[in-house]
């Protein structure tokens, strides 16, 4: 087939088609769908029956960057702060020292198993895949609509949000260290902390910058704001690497702060970028899938099967106790975390920066990572459910309270969903006392395990989700500020 724009469309769509289909049949039978994504660009390449030839490891990592940046972005737009402090310095502890040791106890295991792997190179494969995948945990544990005891949900997503850095790190010191042995560790470690600190400062002041912006900058079209976020986003990344800093935990952070301020249009952009990842990691699966060549991965199953369970039975689990160690976690929920350690995307991403350097055991590398990230999706992801109720970490699951109510079509353009603020005037009052306008009306209420169909004596609680059915929205946006602020009114400057 000549290489045609009309060819490559038309085989892209047909891919992003047939991945959300499998992804849809994964889901129903309780397999991640990220598998089903890979497996179609494995099917589609080389070896496969669609005989796609893409041996472009810069391509890939290019894509890689591009997915990771949404799929970053998107998780810290969602993250709610509030969540999230109580758990923080655990978090933070497992993204850094957690990675550190699973990256140390895993070269060393390779080292020592492997024929010909020295000590750099074992370190390499290590910290390649120390880190747990953002992609896999933030869809894996929303797809399932896991509801966890214990702060766990937050804590497993700030974790597997920030702790991509850590890894990158590693991935780029011990790839310089098999290059050039005789390089400084020192200057390495020096470099670590740079780009840890001014990634985070740079992280946190993009994000400031975006909620000034979002909220001064007046856009015609209220699509446009999405867009706007994204250029953000971007150059959060792009400038923060041009200055030493780390770009990816630059735009985790920027999207956490953005995410728990008050902007317009706040629940578009979420939807928005919510979507985008979703397309972003399909994307991203799909292209890692097709530069791999299973035939390759044949010889190495072997090792790679030794790798996965060593990862999964020990070097996560001695982290993860390791890390935790000072904290007061029930032992159930650290068996929980530790089970948790999900390799996916961004292993098989890394593993692409040995093949580019063109070091001699690139390949072998890349094609181990691959069976490790495969493996860890495939059995850690598909048991996530079965685990958190067997260690009794795992809420009841979502009752439903009344039936959900008939919406006509025809007289709604948008449908939100709203979280009534602390402190905010309409918080203890029934709903009857909120002055919805004419083309608004709530059709749902989701207070902690339950859903409630609402009536006028309905009494709002902060906290509660609403569904805001709308006809224009002006009305959602008017609801949405009504809720939202403290003192119920509408802010008039944004």
């Amino acid at each position: 087939m000549n290489i045609t724009a009309g060819n490559i469309i038309l085989i892209g769509s047909v891919l992003l088609f047939v991945s959300i289909l499998a992804g849809q049949r994964a889901y129903k039978f309780g397999v991640p769908a990220l598998v089903l994504f890979l497996a179609v660009g494995m099917l589609a390449g080389t070896d496969g029956i669609g005989g796609i030839n893409f041996d472009s490891p810069g391509i890939a990592q290019f894509i890689g960057v591009i997915a990771l940046n949404f799929i970053l972005f998107s998780g810290g737009l969602d993250t709610e702060w509030k969540s999230v402090r109580p758990v923080m310095w655990q978090g933070v502890i497992l993204s850094t020292a957690g990675v550190l040791f699973t990256a140390i106890l895993t070269g060393l295991f390779v080292h020592w198993i492997v024929p010909g792997f020295s000590l750099f190179e074992g370190l390499l494969l290590g910290s390649i895949v120390s880190s747990t995948d953002a992609a896999a945990v933030f869809s894996i544990l929303r797809s399932k609509s896991l509801k966890l005891k214990h702060n766990l949900r937050p804590i497993l997503e700030f974790e597997s949000g920030s702790n991509d850095p850590m890894a990158y790190l590693l991935t780029i010191i011990c790839l310089g260290l098999v290059i050039n042995p005789e390089a400084s560790v020192s200057e390495a470690i020096v470099r670590f902390f740079v780009q840890i600190v001014v990634g985070g400062g740079a992280g946190i002041l993009f994000g400031i910058a975006m909620v000034w912006i979002a909220r001064h900058v007046k856009l015609s079209y209220m699509g446009l704001y999405p867009v706007m976020i994204i250029a953000l986003m971007y150059f959060t990344y792009a400038a923060t690497d041009a200055i030493g800093g780390n770009g990816f935990l630059a735009v985790y952070l920027a999207a956490l702060w953005l995410g728990n301020h008050k902007i317009p249009h706040r629940a578009s952009i979420l939807s928005f970028f919510d979507g985008f990842a979703w397309l972003m990691q399909i994307i991203l699966f799909l292209t890692l899938g097709l530069l791999v060549f299973p035939s390759q991965i044949v010889p190495v199953i072997g090792i790679g099967l030794l790798v996965s369970v060593f990862m999964i039975l020990i070097a996560r689990p001695l982290s993860v106790f390791a890390s935790l160690l000072f904290f007061k976690m029930p032992l159930r929920s650290k068996t929980f975390v530790s089970w948790v350690g999900l390799r996916g995307a961004v292993p098989i991403v890394f593993a692409t920066y040995p093949l580019i350097a063109g070091i001699d055991k690139a390949g072998m590398i890349f094609n181990i990572v691959f069976f490790i990230s495969l493996t860890s999706i495939l059995v850690q992801g598909t048991t996530l459910p079965l685990f958190a109720k067997w260690l009794k970490v795992s809420e009841p699951e979502e009752k439903m309270i009344g039936s959900k109510p008939e919406i006509d079509p025809s007289e709604v353009s948008d449908l939100i969903e709203i979280r009534v603020a602390e402190g905010n005037a309409y918080a203890g009052r029934p709903v009857s006392d909120a002055p919805f306008p004419d083309g608004a009306r709530i059709t749902l209420l989701r207070r902690g395990d339950d859903h409630i169909i609402v009536t006028g004596s309905t009494v709002l609680e902060a906290g509660d989700r609403l569904i805001i059915a709308s006809q224009n929205r002006d009305d959602a946006e008017q609801v949405y500020e009504m809720l939202t602020s403290a003192d119920g009114t509408r802010d008039t400057e944004n």
